[in-house]
């Protein structure tokens, strides 16, 4: 396929910029609907929405929905680890943290690939690269410690930090094993069938949990703002960043994931009212610089598939 210019290649763009607005919306979305709804209720039904939009998008474009039996064992661990785990962490945070902090602390997630990359798998190090991840960290740390270092020093770090920074890990997990994913099956595939396998899990912690019953009691705010989730943070924004990867590259769509947290940010003080500090907006500066240094290398090497954030 040719790389697209002049108009098809402003679409493309315009549908990454609105993709990292839905992406930094699911900050808001959560935020607002764990204030009134169990975490484990809310998963449940953003899923059911997103593994509905995901088949939909599969049908239309006339894609297939094949699994062998040998890849379920794999789709089973990212539905765990990208789709369960990853939301218990993310909707339980968000009832203890600041949409625009959590998503400025999950930003910090490339560079943790990048390091673990370096570290267990080989990947080349340089100067440049050494310098972003350091920066990213320096300023996660400020961002975690809401500006003031002293408070990590005195063991005052919040339950919300920590769930939040659970979001770092297990998204790293899921990255690599969608990896090895990726050599035997689409990235729609593959995510189509973590979606459906991390819902059952949810569904199931949910079901036993009791907070299913409670739904019908839910505002339409909160209903709103599940199917903004599953529908926009999860079903089109996927669907857009694939396309996005398979008709400029991985390197050049990765790139606007860095509006995320900044658009994560601006929604939170629009539709929350929240108000950051400056060292907390700073912190979050030097985590975007960092991200996007550590990521320099690729600008000049050959694009890859890469896994998407599923938020």
């Amino acid at each position: 396929m040719s790389a697209p210019t002049g108009r098809a290649l402003a679409v493309i763009y315009l549908k990454l910029v609105l993709m990292a607005i839905f992406w930094g919306g699911t900050w808001v979305a959560g935020r607002i609907a764990v204030q009134e709804a169990p975490p484990l209720a809310v998963a449940s039904y953003r899923f059911i929405f997103a593994v509905a939009g995901l088949a939909l998008l599969v049908w239309t474009s006339g894609g297939t929905l094949r699994l062998a039996r040998r890849h379920w064992g794999t789709v089973v661990m990212l539905g765990l680890t990208g789709i369960f785990f990853y939301n218990l962490f993310f909707l339980y945070g968000l009832r203890h943290i600041a949409a625009g902090r959590g998503a400025l602390v999950v930003a910090l997630t490339p560079v943790v690939i990048a390091l673990v990359d370096w570290l267990r798998y080989g990947d080349r190090m340089n100067w440049v690269k050494a310098c972003g991840i350091f920066l990213a960290f320096i300023g996660c740390f400020i961002v975690i410690a809401n500006g003031d270092p002293l408070a990590l020093l005195h063991g005052e770090m919040g339950v919300g930090e920590w769930l939040i920074i659970g979001c770092v890990v297990t998204w790293t997990i899921y990255t690599f094993l969608g990896r090895n994913a990726a050599r035997a099956m689409s990235p729609l595939t593959a995510t189509f069938y973590a979606c459906l396998s991390g819902w059952a899990m949810l569904s199931a912690a949910a079901v036993v949990e009791g907070s299913l019953r409670v739904a019908p009691d839910w505002s339409w705010r909160v209903w709103a703002c599940i199917a903004f989730l599953g529908l926009f943070g999860t079903a089109l924004g996927f669907t857009w960043f694939a396309e996005g990867v398979s008709r400029i590259g991985a390197t050049r769509a990765s790139i606007f994931i860095n509006l995320v947290p900044v658009f994560a940010v601006l929604l939170g003080v629009l539709l929350l009212e929240e108000h950051l500090g400056t060292a907390v907006l700073g912190g979050g500066a030097l985590v975007i610089i960092g991200v996007i240094l550590s990521g320099r290398r690729s600008m000049r090497a050959t694009d890859t598939n890469s896994n998407l954030k599923v938020n």
